[in-house]
């Protein structure tokens, strides 16, 4: 299951039944998992983890060193969990310090020359679309949906169930829940798609509604809008998870698009 034009240091650890392609190297100090399927020309840089079950098309390039000048060779990893696809040509840096990481978890899709930088920690169940470049220090949480040649500056983190549109600008936090699009990406509403999908309850759905309109269809500050959550909202976890994101911002979250007065907005 190893093609005989593979190059593969003696110091890497190769799993049960796993099967590399053509032209492919794997470094020393790699550990790869049970049943990955590696394609040909693949390039797996040391201090490498990778799960069980993960699937590395042709070119993917995973744990070479970090785009930062300040790095200067020390040992830093790259920790991916299992079940993970990276579609062609995707490449992932690992940390750019010394005993620095890029941490990967499950059941994640990543699309065609996507990219992940340095010291990014990435859930589970996330999807990053064709030409995507996420920057260094990003933290991204579970079942996001980043669509295609989206750029997200570094720092910022991106809420759980959130989706960002095509082409969009990220240079804040996007909070759990939201659709966000632009340029730079301003929120348009909840995830409904997303929150479905999930099967999240009916009524802690009613409840992200109620707080997402506090938090941008009302004339409160973002401070004044989370005590009225508080205040108002009976408690909900989906509901505390959103507070709590948005209490925790370093960067501020992503402002919301200008709004028409309208009774239709009463549907969001």
């Amino acid at each position: 299951m190893i093609h005989s034009t593979a190059i593969i240091h003696s110091k890497a650890e190769i799993g049960k039944n796993v099967s590399i392609g053509p032209y492919s190297i794997i470094e020393e100090e790699v550990i790869i998992g049970n049943n990955a399927q590696i394609d040909s020309h693949v390039v797996i840089k040391k201090w490498t983890s990778i799960g069980e079950d993960c699937i590395l098309f042709m070119g993917a390039v995973l744990g070479n060193s970090a785009q930062d000048k300040k790095y200067d060779g020390q040992c830093s990893y790259l920790t991916i969990g299992k079940s993970n696809v990276f579609r062609e040509y995707v490449t992932v840096h690992r940390g750019n310090k010394a005993e620095g990481y890029t941490k990967i978890g499950d059941h994640n899709y990543f699309m065609v020359n996507s990219h992940i930088a340095h010291n990014c920690e990435i859930g589970n169940e996330i999807t990053i679309a064709n030409g995507s470049n996420i920057a260094g220090h990003v933290i991204i949480e579970d079942r996001a949906f980043i669509s295609g040649l989206v750029v997200v500056h570094q720092f910022v983190r991106i809420g759980r169930l959130s989706i960002i549109g095509g082409n969009s600008k990220v240079v804040q936090d996007v909070p759990p829940y939201l659709l966000v699009d632009g340029h730079p990406a301003k929120a348009y509403g909840l995830n409904s798609v997303g929150l479905l999908r999930a099967k999240i309850p009916e009524d802690s759905k009613i409840k992200l509604k109620k707080s997402y309109k506090l938090l941008y269809r009302s004339e409160y500050s973002i401070s004044k809008a989370l005590q009225k959550i508080k205040e108002e909202i009976e408690k909900d976890d989906y509901v505390d998870h959103l507070v709590q994101f948005i209490e925790s911002s370093e960067r501020g979250i992503c402002r919301g698009v200008e709004v028409i007065k309208s009774d239709s907005f009463e549907d969001l």
